[in-house]
């Protein structure tokens, strides 16, 4: 379901990828409640691109844009938990990354991305 909610809102206009699209797998070992992505120039987050679905810790959501809906490269992310608390990302170039994955440290309480 959670893959109907981002293609809602992110949904190519035919089925070329855009050169952001990407793959986001949650390895924080909690489910994570919204997703938004921003072009790192806006000062808005937009609508969550899970729409009224979550995305469980070992799961992954693939992220895509439709074709022509931004020149830009640079984004800005930030994840919402169910517990409200959230992690924001900033200035991320999707053009270079396929696959973000975020991480949690429950020893140092650091959230942490990792990208390919």
């Amino acid at each position: 379901m959670a893959a109907m909610a981002a293609l809602a809102v992110f949904a190519p206009l035919h089925a070329l990828a855009a050169p952001q699209d990407f793959t986001l797998v949650n390895d924080t070992g909690y489910e994570i409640k919204n997703v938004y992505i921003s072009p790192t120039s806006s000062d808005d987050w937009g609508d969550d691109v899970l729409g009224e679905d979550t995305l469980a810790t070992g799961d992954s959501q693939e992220i895509t844009f439709p074709e022509g809906r931004s020149q830009s490269c640079h984004w800005d992310m930030k994840v919402t938990y169910q517990d409200d608390t959230s992690h924001e990302w900033k200035n991320l170039n999707l053009c270079e990354i396929s696959k973000l994955t975020i991480h949690y440290d429950e020893g140092t309480h650091d959230t942490s991305a990792t990208s390919e």
